[in-house]
């Protein structure tokens, strides 16, 4: 009878240790969890910017938007051009021609500055800017979704009638 006892001690003390153990291995990889967690929240409130010199880029009327020397070549994922149709810019690496509710495809766009990225509310092109021939002289900040890089641009010149040249300066990395 006492080794039966013991038996039945035995075993409750070992699944005791494997609950304890069990339990202590959830919570230290629950921990872990919310460290990861806190980590990706702080890496959403903090932006890559390009501060750097600023570029000047111009596409002149009637110039082929297929050419490199034609197009602001920002990352590889953007390349931004314009038509000589008349109509708005767009990202020549991922789309064909402008689609004025979504060109430039990769990209979404506030009017503002570096400065107040924080509180600028991104979104299309068109939407953002209205207009596109009214954007000249607007500061905007221009945002890299596959990149994840945040930049400074400001449009110099728009031209009507479907000649397809624009103009603008904007910021570079450091």
């Amino acid at each position: 009878m006492e080794v039966y006892i013991d038996k039945k001690i035995n075993m409750k003390i070992r699944n005791y240790i494997y609950l304890l153990t069990l339990s202590l291995l959830i919570v230290s990889c629950s921990d872990e969890t919310e460290q990861v967690d806190d980590n990706q929240d702080n890496t959403n409130n903090s932006y890559v910017t390009w501060t750097g010199d600023l570029l000047n880029f111009e596409k002149s009327d009637g110039a082929d938007p297929s050419l490199q020397s034609n197009q602001d070549r920002i990352t590889d994922n953007v390349w931004i051009t314009r038509g000589n149709d008349g109509g708005q810019i767009y990202n020549i690496a991922k789309e064909n021609i402008s689609d004025k509710n979504s060109s430039p495809v990769g990209t979404e766009w506030a009017i503002g500055s570096l400065d107040d990225i924080g509180s600028l509310n991104f979104s299309k092109f068109r939407s953002a800017v209205g207009s596109p021939k009214g954007v000249v002289g607007k500061n905007l900040v221009l945002h890299l979704i596959q990149d994840d890089i945040y930049l400074s641009v400001r449009f110099t010149s728009w031209s009507s009638g479907q000649k397809g040249g624009f103009s603008y300066s904007r910021s570079t990395p450091e």
